[in-house]
C-alpha cells in the first residue's frame, strides 16, 4: 500500500514540477518572425519590441528569430493589419482603438477621458474587459497577446496656445483613423483630419494640418517640436496598445511556439509600460527644452472639454454596443474602488 502511495505522490509531482518551471520548449522550430511598427527606434513601443525580441530568443534557445521593423517601413498600422490578416506580415504593435473598424467593440476604448491612470488602465485591459475584446479577434484573422501602452495624448498646434475649449475652434487637428478620435476633435470645434502617423510630419510642415495629438514620448521622437509650437496637456485619451500575432501565422504553431510568444509578449508588455510611463515624463521636460510653449488646461476648461464630448460618448455608444460600454464603465469603477 506504502508503495502504491509513494507511486501516486511521484507521479503527481512529476507534472507539478514540469508546470512550475515551465516547458522545456524542445519541439520549438527555427523560423523568422517579422515584426512592424509605425513608431521609430529609440520610442517606447519600439524599446518594448526589441524586449520582445530578446526574450523569444533566450526562450526559444535561439530558434525564433523576431526581425523588427518600425518607423513604418512595411506600411502604416491599417495597412499591417491587412498584412497580418493575409499572413504576410506575423506581428505588429499599434493603439488598440485602430481595431474598430474589425472588431466594432474595439471603439471603447478609444473613449475620452476614460482613465485617471495608466495603473488604472493597465487593471481593466489585463482584465475581464480586456479579454473579451481579444477573444473576438481571431474571427478577423488576428490574435492578441498582449496590452502594452502608448499613454496619454495631448494637443499639439501651429496657431496659437491653446488654454480653453474656445481655443481648438477652427483647428485643423490630424488624428488617427478611426472614427472616434474623428468625432472627438470635431465635437471640441476642430476640424479633424484622419492621416497615417508615417505622414503626419509632412502635413504638419507643410501646413496640410495646423495640429495633431500624441503622448509626449511620440512628439519627442517624431520630432513634432521642429515644426509645432504651442502643446496642451489635455490628456484627453489613453492608449492602450495591443502586440497582434497573425492568426495564419499563429495556427501554424505547436504549443511550445506558442508559449514562447505568449510567455514574452507578456513580460515584455510590463517592462514596456514602465519604461513609457518614465519616458512620457522625461520627454515633457526635452519637449520644454526645444522651446515649445507648453501649457495646462485649468480644472474648469477641462470640465468643459469632458461636457463637449457627452453627446459624442452618447452616440457611439450604441456603434460600439451599449452592453460592451457599461461592461467597460462598470470596471473602471470597480478598479476604482467605486
Amino acid at each position: 500500500m506504502s508503495n502504491r502511495l509513494t507511486k501516486l505522490a511521484l507521479g503527481l509531482a512529476l507534472p507539478l514540477a514540469l508546470l512550475v518551471a515551465g516547458p522545456t520548449f524542445a519541439e520549438v522550430r527555427d523560423q523568422t518572425i517579422k515584426f512592424a511598427s509605425a513608431n521609430n527606434k529609440g520610442h517606447p513601443q519600439v524599446t518594448g519590441m526589441e524586449k520582445f525580441a530578446e526574450l523569444v530568443k533566450e526562450k526559444s534557445g535561439g530558434k525564433i528569430e523576431v526581425k523588427l521593423f518600425p518607423g513604418g517601413t512595411l506600411g502604416g498600422d491599417v495597412q499591417t493589419v491587412s498584412a497580418l490578416q493575409g499572413g504576410v506580415i506575423e506581428m505588429t504593435v499599434l493603439n488598440a482603438g485602430i481595431l474598430a473598424s474589425n472588431v466594432k467593440e474595439f471603439g471603447a476604448v478609444d473613449l475620452p477621458f476614460l482613465f485617471n491612470s495608466g495603473e488604472e488602465a493597465d487593471k481593466v485591459m489585463d482584465g475581464p474587459f480586456g479579454t473579451s475584446l481579444m477573444e473576438r479577434l481571431p474571427d478577423t484573422g488576428l490574435v492578441g497577446l498582449a496590452y502594452w501602452e502608448l499613454g496619454f495624448r495631448n494637443l499639439t498646434n501651429n496657431r496659437h496656445p491653446v488654454t480653453k475649449l474656445d481655443d481648438i475652434k477652427g483647428l485643423k487637428i490630424r488624428t488617427i483613423q478611426s472614427p472616434i478620435p474623428v468625432e472627438l476633435f470635431n465635437s471640441l470645434g476642430a476640424n479633424a483630419v484622419p492621416l497615417p502617423y508615417t505622414e503626419l510630419y509632412t502635413a504638419l510642415e507643410t501646413g496640410t494640418v495646423d495640429g495633431q495629438e500624441n503622448p509626449a514620448a511620440n512628439i519627442l521622437n517624431a520630432k513634432f517640436y521642429e515644426v509645432q509650437k504651442y502643446m496642451t496637456l489635455t490628456r484627453h485619451q489613453y492608449n492602450p496598445q495591443i502586440v497582434l500575432i497573425s492568426k495564419k501565422f499563429w495556427d501554424g504553431l505547436n504549443d511550445e511556439e506558442k508559449a514562447v510568444l505568449q510567455q514574452a509578449a507578456v513580460e515584455a508588455r510590463d517592462f514596456q509600460r514602465k519604461v513609457s510611463r518614465e519616458q512620457d515624463a522625461a520627454a515633457l521636460e526635452e519637449i520644454r527644452k526645444t522651446g515649445m510653449e507648453v501649457s495646462e488646461l485649468s480644472p474648469e476648461e477641462t470640465q468643459k472639454l469632458r461636457e463637449a464630448v457627452k453627446p459624442m460618448i452618447e452616440k457611439f455608444s450604441g456603434d460600439i454596443g451599449e452592453e460592451t460600454v457599461q461592461a467597460l464603465f462598470k470596471e473602471i469603477s470597480a478598479v476604482r474602488g467605486q
